[in-house]
């Protein structure tokens, strides 16, 4: 699907590392080209065509992503990426609002970005922390997060779809529970919003954080949005030029409205401008048929390696374009060399998701991420490397 608009794959690569980032299409390259090459300025700060035809493309952005994931335009703050809209929600607001013996919900199966802030903010002021348990397909469950909630917790703080197992999360029905017993609902949105149909009021969110890269976008660039009422809360993490009124010698200052108090400093304009041609290009092509294209791959490659021996899968039944498996005894570094001597891209590691291994019992996995662009011809690709694989150390070494 849309594999012309991709040079990359021009260069008979198959490309299964979309969880880490993706490939860009012309459109979005081309759009950021335009900017340097046509109308280069700053932001709000000029007069002239230019600078007027950019702060257009730049402030236009928040509508797109406000019809992307059902938002209001006015909440959607720019950021360098999840992680840092994350370290905002956790250091910006869960600061303030947060004291110490008031209990979080993780769980084990998340991304270092929604564990480590946690981590941090318990050393500053005493929250606890309480992993929730996952199932035995590692996935994690309405019932367990029910089970767990006692009358100190105060966040659930989850990622919408994992990024080693790729189990779905109910979020709506899990935002519910949440508003109906007053707990802050926080969503990493990161493997997510570029893979599925997201809707932030829908779901009861009070926060949502997903990055530009992994959805045909940009590096650098990324998305929070929050509650107004939140958000008017939230304490910026940087100051500067750009989120001020004013500031006088007598100390006193004014911040900028919502969500520009939050975007100090020159931001990433050209990356804005990029991410906002890959949500159109998301949207011209459909989430729901990206997501079924997904499953439909995922599908045929369980079917054609569901006999062989060699291999150890670890999420059959996730509802993602996400396999993570290994081959038996072999190291899954080993594995992704191998691959790639056949110019097959995947992910090997503990894919940022440390804590994993105590559910899963391993340590690192390979991992194979599809997107729209992957066909059927890259899972066979893909089938026939891993026929080959009892010769992997004759590659390898």
């Amino acid at each position: 699907m849309n594999r012309e608009d991709f040079p990359m794959l021009e260069d008979n690569i198959v490309y299964f590392d979309n969880g880490a980032t993706t490939l860009k299409p012309r459109c979005v390259v081309e759009a950021m080209n335009r900017y340097y090459y046509e109308h280069t300025s700053n932001i709000h700060r000029g007069d002239y065509t230019a600078a007027m035809i950019t702060n257009e493309l730049y402030d236009g952005v928040r509508n797109l992503v406000g019809e992307f994931i059902h938002c209001d335009p006015n909440c959607v703050v720019y950021t360098s990426g999840a992680t840092h809209s994350l370290n905002m929600v956790v250091f910006g607001y869960m600061r303030k609002h947060l004291k110490k013996g008031d209990e979080v919900l993780l769980n084990k199966a998340e991304h270092a970005s929604n564990i480590l802030p946690w981590i941090k903010l318990r050393e500053e002021i005493g929250i606890e922390i309480r992993y929730v348990p996952l199932n035995k397909q590692y996935e994690l469950t309405y019932e367990a997060i029910e089970k767990s909630v006692t009358d100190k917790t105060k966040v659930i703080s989850l990622a919408h779809v994992t990024n080693v197992i790729g189990d779905v999360r109910d979020v709506k029905r899990i935002g519910k529970f949440c508003r109906e017993h007053n707990i802050l609902f926080n969503v990493d949105g990161a493997q997510s919003v570029p893979h599925m149909k997201v809707d932030f009021e829908d779901s009861y969110m009070d926060f949502l954080s997903f990055s530009g890269h992994k959805m045909c976008g940009p590096t650098g660039v990324g998305i929070l949005v929050g509650r107004k009422d939140l958000l008017e809360e939230m304490e910026p993490l940087c100051y500067g030029g750009g989120m001020n009124s004013f500031f006088e010698e007598d100390n006193s200052y004014e911040l900028k409205e919502v969500p520009v108090r939050f975007e100090a400093g020159t931001p990433p304009i050209a990356e804005v401008i990029g991410l906002g041609e890959a949500i159109r290009y998301l949207m011209n092509i459909g989430m729901d048929r990206i997501h079924e294209h997904e499953m439909k791959l995922k599908k045929y490659l369980l079917e054609k390696i569901k006999d062989f021996d060699s291999i150890i899968l670890y999420n059959k039944s996730s509802d993602s374009g996400i396999l993570a498996f290994n081959l038996n005894g072999v190291f899954a570094q080993d594995s992704s060399v191998f691959l790639n001597h056949y110019h097959i891209a995947v992910r090997a590691g503990n894919h940022c998701a440390k804590m994993l291994k105590d559910e899963v019992q391993i340590k690192n996995t390979v991992r194979v991420s599809m997107y729209f662009y992957n066909n059927y011809e890259d899972v066979d690709r893909l089938v026939e490397a891993l026929q080959n694989s009892h010769d992997i150390f004759k590659v390898v070494l």
